[in-house]
Parts: C-alpha cells; structure tokens; sequence
C-alpha cells in the first residue's frame, strides 16, 4: 500500500471511530440510567412539576416525591432522586418549558396540570423521547402520560354538593367559586356541582366565579363582591380552597352563607374550628408526590404500569369532629 493510501485508510479509521463514540452524532438521545455491574439500571432521577409554589396544596408533593425516592432506594438497591420545578405562580407556559428542559436531565416526570391543551405536545414530546410521564391532580388525558393519579373530581364536585346540601337542609340558592377554568380539573369539580344540584327541587345554582389568577386575597374579593351584589345567595360551594388560605376570609359571609369547601389545609382549619365552614373534603398532595414517584419508577425499573391509566385517589371529610386526628395526620406531611 502507497504511503498516500495508508493516511487516507488511518484518517478514515480515526474518524469512523469518533462518530461511533459520540453516538454517530445523533442528537436528544433519551437519558439513559447508569447500568450497574449486574447491567441493572443503578439510578434514575424523577421530575416533579406542580401547578405552583404559591397555592399552599402544593407544599407537600416534594416532601412526598423525596420520601419516595428514599424509600425506593432502600428498598431496591438502587438511586433514584428527584429534581422539584415548580412555577411561583400558575402558568402553563413556563410548565411545558420546564418538562422540556427536565427531559434532558431526567428519566421520568410528574406533573400537575395547568392546561392541557397547551402541555399535551410538551409530553408528548418528551414521551417520544423515551423519558416516562405521569400526571397528578389535574390530568392531560389526551397524552402520552401513562398514568394519572388523583381524586375523580367530577365525582369530588358531586359529593362538595351534595354535602353542602345536607347542611343547608336541601333548600336555598348556591354559588361556586373556583380558580381558572384551563385547568380540567377545577372544569370537572364545577361540572360535578352543577349536576349534583339539578337532583335538588328546591335549590337553585346562581352562577360560577372565577378567580382566574388562583390568588388568595382576590379569591376573597370575589368572594365578598359576590355575596354583597347577590344577597340570595345562602350556601357557598368552593372547588378550592384558595380563599380560605387567608385570614378573615369570611368575615362577609358568616351568617349570610354556609360554606363547604375542597381541600384541608393548614390555614383553612381555623375556619372548621369556628365554624364558620361546615366542613372540607381534604386530598392528599404529599401523596400526589410518593404515588407518583412510585408509578414512575415501576415503569422505568420494572416495566409495570397499573390497569388501569386513572389511578384514583381518596377524599377525607374533615369536620369539627375529627378535626384533631386529621392535624395529627398532616404533621407527617411536613406541614402543621
């Protein structure tokens, strides 16, 4: 062989090489986990994205997340963490643009849902890409998430109603109050309400007040605006607990208005305690973070997924009666 041949055989060589080393240069190869001696996956990390940092339901996913990532660590000889990205303040975009920068770092994502029209692509696109997503409190059916896991809210805003009714002895006029309508969610605990008051003749369903921007101080002067322009109304169906998240939320409703309300969280208690709030259908988010972590690396780990994609999640009534035993319960939570 010429000197001239040879050179051209050893450049070509060398450069074969470095294709093949640098993956032929493909680009978004799906994040694999470190094998292990045994060629077992050693590690996978999970990220967590709710809907905000702002709304206090959310303060315990994380806490449930980094449990479970402990948990299953032990359990199967394995490292599995968990990065937490979370939005201040709901907002769909800044969520999608954070499951696609997630995607690279991680194997598997949870995620609460703000809109599913707009966050349906985002998964799907990160699902192509070979990392594994779940949702939680508020689903994207239409995507590639391989499970959800949270309440039936249509069921929860059935069950708001009728334990509203109970306690307005089946008769008066009722208003809802709920957050932004995107998220699907709150669309089916409001389209819950609706459905279950039709079953009462003689209660009436005066309308539905957005708080759009899920605040807690305006969820309150919507509130208050409301029952002041509509003194008929005698019974308050809240599909969140944003206003309750404040204090002296209902200094203008008290005695004008029973109140029964989703979610039972810290600073909505005091309101039970006095009486002020008939009673509060509580979900469990420190759940929404250990279940999800669980879901995903069963998926990734073992290749299981559940039965049946909608992994449904339990109510707790919370009333002055058991009031105490539930504090107890939440401290477990992180939270008191």
């Amino acid at each position: 062989m010429s000197r001239a041949k040879w050179c051209v055989s050893v450049v070509l060589a060398v450069g074969a090489a470095l294709l093949a080393g640098c993956g032929g240069g493909k680009k978004d190869e799906p994040k694999k986990p470190a094998p292990s001696p045994g060629g077992t996956p050693a590690s996978y990390t999970i990220g967590v994205i709710a809907k905000s940092t702002s709304n206090k339901i959310f303060l315990p996913v994380e806490k449930g997340a980094k449990d479970a990532a402990a948990a299953l660590s032990a359990e199967l000889g394995i490292e599995v963490s968990v990065i937490w990205q979370t939005p201040p303040n709901e907002d769909a975009k800044l969520q999608s643009e954070y499951i696609t920068n997630l995607a690279s770092q991680c194997d598997g994502i949870a995620i609460s849902v703000s809109d599913a029209n707009m966050l349906t692509q985002a998964i799907d696109g990160v699902v192509a890409k070979g990392v594994q997503v779940v949702t939680f409190d508020s689903d994207a059916p239409d995507s590639a998430r391989f499970a959800y896991f949270g309440i039936d809210n249509y069921e929860a805003g059935r069950r708001l109603m009728d334990e509203l009714a109970t306690s307005m002895n089946r008769e008066g006029v009722v208003a809802v109050l709920t957050g932004s309508r995107k998220p699907p969610n709150l669309e089916a605990r409001v389209k819950g309400v609706e459905d279950a008051i039709a079953a009462y003749p003689d209660m009436r369903l005066l309308r539905v007040f957005d708080n759009e921007s899920e605040d807690s101080k305006r969820a309150v002067e919507v509130l208050e605006q409301a029952q002041g322009a509509n003194p008929e109304i005698t019974g308050w169906a809240m599909v969140g607990g944003w206003a309750l998240y404040t204090d002296n939320a209902l200094d203008k409703i008290k005695g004008k208005a029973k109140v029964a309300s989703l979610d039972a969280m810290p600073p909505q208690l005091p309101y039970l305690e006095r009486r002020e709030v008939e009673l509060l259908l509580g979900q469990d988010p420190y759940e929404w973070g250990y279940k999800s972590v669980e879901l995903l690396v069963a998926r990734l780990h073992s290749d299981e997924s559940p039965a049946d994609p909608v992994v449904k999640a339990e109510l707790r009534k919370v009333t002055p009666d058991n009031l105490a035993e539930y504090r107890e319960m939440i401290k477990a939570w992180g939270m008191d």
